[in-house]
């Protein structure tokens, strides 16, 4: 019995995945680990004061001064385009804090906002300007440098040290013209967990890294690892002019020294916008109006978002199964599951003006939906069931509701009508209950269902239970589950869920590889490259092959995630030199991509596993504690260092590493898991036991620690070591190596007919196990039942399923039994 038999502890390897790193992008202050980027210019000689940034501002090298030219020189020949950018939310979206901008913006704060027993006060009165933390002599003022947003909030930067510019813990709510805590308004109130709040501090709150490059334009953090230290320059504060349409310094001299008359539009040295296409304008809007996870800082308008940037999408529990929103998503990823933007002929300038503003707004809204829906916007009643003219009859009352985080405003850009079914089933919001907030969303539910025949809702409905299924670990529908992944008429943003849901999955691997195979040819860019990273696991000839073709990918991201998904296969295993080279490239843009923001944990993290899968054990090493420097909170670099150095034979240090995860998260599972399994391979096995023990107390779906238990029990207990194996088999059902454990340790303990009938179950389901079969034929004969024993070596032999020469090996079986 193959697996079964070996009585040593199972060295799973708990090593984890793509970590995807997100940034803050327009519209708030939320908790966001930070992205990965290339900074674009020049680090200065000294680090600068920490007040110093903003007068440090501006182009830093010979090159970027020759190439902007700056917003001021678009006033002469764009007067009035230029006034209405200064005085909208991209030209102010970062500000320096001014006495006259607090007495025209803010109010006194009233009360102190006290977090973590401190409090906290704005004192923003004449000759003021800070924020005062504390009280009485140890009170102690923090200085207000600059100020984001204002559509809906305020935030607040101070300066701290080593070149940090920090969000300030109070924030003002311009609607209700009062201040918050702002760390506190970014608590998730998910239905099925508890969210706390970061303190102010942290280096998720960090302006420099965090807010990324989308209330400053051409950004460049200059960061030094070494001594974890910014310098961070920009050129302008908000968002200028050059942010969308490029450098426009030649585009001045050409219009100022050369006669522009007979000039077509490709000969004025600048990006014309207008002759975008509709994907165009969308994805250079979407780098700041996005959650995403930069993989460079070189976008420049016109390229693909997807060349540049990875999504957050709706495995993520910031959103509700149903993908509506939950925490603080912005826009992108619900605008590309709206029907109206998969249609291809809707952008984003379509309703709003380049300076952000909406073309359209309150009674004129509808305006937005032309020419599209005219009939429905001329006769909007016998559609959405509300008196025309009411707030009800508009369109965006039901397809554009807005939902509020974090003193936030968010309008839901999926356009979807509201499906109060969803908020029944998973707690989403519906834009029904939205208004009519004295009804709950069962009316709703019938109200919608009475007045339309056709039951919209339930197709949302099922891929919703699909997606919360995957995201909980009932795998009870997957064989459902990866055949709706891998539907063409499905949405891209929700088959690229499902797929990152789908990568843990249990099961036939090959099934779920024949799903990551099938979506690697989708027209989606993010479904490629979501079937890429899921077949990191599944390397066969068949997977290799199809990875390396998707290291050719014409997306960026695509090549990327290939160039990971095939960090195990040695250079030596490809045969093709174009091959070799076209991953080779791909692993420099992947590299790259990890490399061009060294403050981020997260690419220092996925770059050691990269260098794990590819067997260099001291490089993984370094990265896995750079990152773990970087971000001391983060359990899962320690772990996978734990490995890293276990594989170095270090296993001082391995340990080192586990019991500094468990500092940092004390009863984290994965930690105690690979704890149990270093005590049981350094001879320490009571203590591997207790750890074990730990871990699946903590995590109860953790099957490999029951399985390891099992084979701890087994020297001294055969009927302790059945019942964790029973618990490994009962967890993964469909693990081949816990079923044959489990028959090992049953017939170990004498129960020869309980051995029979985990191995007899196990066929049923799996009848091509020639392991199994193998196993459960010598069994009969032990049993003294040769009769059985022949006719499972006679059903084997003439299983076409089952490989030619294990048929030939049954059919001497059943020879012998029958001379």
């Amino acid at each position: 019995m193959a697996s079964g038999s070996d009585s040593r502890i199972s060295r799973a390897r708990r090593l984890a995945g793509l970590i995807a790193a997100m940034v803050l992008a327009a519209g708030g202050c939320g908790t966001r680990t930070a992205g990965t980027g290339t900074p674009s210019v020049a680090v200065p000689e000294a680090p600068p004061a920490a007040g110093e940034q903003a007068a440090k501002a501006g182009p830093a090298t010979k090159a970027a001064e020759a190439s902007f030219a700056g917003s001021a020189s678009c006033v002469d020949c764009h007067q009035r385009f230029h006034e209405l950018w200064a005085t909208s939310r991209h030209g102010l979206a970062m500000q320096p804090y001014t006495a006259e901008f607090a007495r025209k913006e803010l109010t006194a704060q009233a009360q102190p906002v006290v977090i973590g027993g401190k409090p906290y006060r704005a004192e923003i009165g004449h000759g003021k300007g800070v924020v005062r933390e504390g009280d009485g002599p140890g009170a102690k003022d923090l200085p207000i440098a600059h100020v984001l947003g204002g559509k809906n909030a305020y935030y607040f930067l101070t300066p701290m040290d080593r070149g940090r510019l920090q969000v300030l813990p109070v924030a003002y709510d311009v609607n209700k013209r009062s201040w918050y805590d702002t760390a506190a308004s970014g608590v998730r109130h998910f239905p099925d967990r508890t969210d706390a709040a970061l303190h102010w501090t942290d280096r998720m709150f960090t302006f420099n890294t965090t807010c990324f490059n989308c209330h400053v334009s051409q950004l460049a953090t200059n960061y030094d690892l070494g001594t974890d230290t910014y310098r961070t320059t920009w050129a302008e504060a908000g968002i200028s002019c050059e942010s969308c349409h490029g450098p426009a310094a030649e585009h001045v001299r050409v219009m100022t020294h050369e006669k522009p008359a007979g000039r077509t539009s490709k000969d004025l040295k600048i990006i014309r916008t207008k002759e975008f296409s509709p994907s165009q304008m969308n994805d250079m809007c979407a780098t700041c109006h996005a959650k995403m996870v930069p993989l460079s800082t070189s976008f420049a308008p016109g390229d693909a978002f997807f060349d540049h940037y990875d999504l957050v999408t709706l495995e993520n529990p910031d959103y509700y199964p149903d993908g509506r929103d939950l925490g603080e998503n912005y826009t992108y990823t619900s605008w590309l599951s709206s029907p109206c933007a998969k249609a291809g002929k809707l952008d984003c300038n379509h309703c709003h003006t380049g300076s952000g503003r909406p073309r359209f707004s309150m009674a004129e809204s509808d305006k937005s939906c032309l020419p599209c829906h005219q009939k429905l916007v001329d006769d909007p009643a016998p559609h959405g069931h509300h008196a025309k003219g009411s707030e009800g009859n508009r369109c965006v009352s039901c397809h554009m509701p807005t939902t509020r985080f974090a003193a936030m405003g968010r309008t839901d850009h999926s356009m979807r009508p509201p499906t109060p079914a969803t908020t029944l089933a998973f707690k989403s919001p519906n834009a029904c209950n939205l208004c009519h907030k004295d009804r709950d969303a069962a009316w709703a539910d019938k109200v919608v269902r009475e007045w339309y025949s056709r039951d919209y809702q339930a197709p949302v409905l099922a891929s919703a239970r699909l997606l919360d299924d995957a995201r909980h670990d009932r795998w009870g529908g997957l064989p459902a589950m990866l055949a709706a992944a891998v539907d063409p008429a499905a949405d891209s943003v929700w088959k690229a869920s499902m797929l990152s849901a789908l990568h843990g999955a249990p099961g036939d691997p090959s099934a779920r590889a024949g799903t990551f195979l099938k979506a690697l040819d989708d027209p989606s860019p993010l479904v490629r490259s979501r079937a890429a990273s899921g077949l990191t696991n599944l390397l066969s000839q068949e997977t290799a092959t199809a990875l390396l073709k998707a290291s050719r990918d014409p997306s960026r991201l695509v090549r990327i995630r290939a160039a990971q998904s095939l960090a195990a296969v040695p250079d030596g295993a490809i045969a093709d030199r174009s091959d070799r080279a076209a991953r080779e490239a791909a692993v420099g843009e992947f590299l790259a991509s990890m490399g061009a923001r060294p403050d981020d944990w997260a690419s220092h993290a996925n770059v050691g596993n990269f260098e794990m899968e590819r067997g260099a054990f001291d490089r993984a090493a370094r990265e896995f504690e750079v990152a773990a420097r970087i971000e001391p909170r983060a359990v899962g670099p320690l772990v996978n260092a734990s490995l890293a150095y276990s594989n170095l034979q270090q296993p001082d240090r391995a340990e080192a590493a586990l019991r500094r995860a468990l500092e940092a998260e004390p009863g984290n599972a994965s930690a105690l898991f690979n704890l149990g399994l270093l005590q049981a391979e350094t001879g320490r096995p009571a203590d591997a036991e207790k750890s074990l023990r730990a871990a699946i107390g903590r995590d109860p779906h953790l099957a490999a620690a029951a399985y390891n238990l099992g084979v701890l029990a087994a020297s001294r207990d055969k009927a302790e070591a059945v019942r964790w194996c029973r618990k490994a088999l009962d967890i993964e059902p469909t693990s081949t190596k816990y079923a044959h454990a489990l028959a090992f340790y049953q017939q170990d303990a004498g129960d020869l007919p309980a051995a029979a009938k985990t191995l007899g179950d196990w066929l049923s389901s799996h009848p091509a196990d020639a392991d199994a079969i193998a196993a459960l034929g010598s069994l009969h004969e032990r049993r003294g039942d040769r009769a059985a024993a022949a006719r499972l070596y006679r059903e084997a032999s003439a299983n076409p399923a089952i490989p030619a020469e294990v048929r030939s090996s049954m059919a001497a079986e059943l020879r012998r039994l029958q001379p």
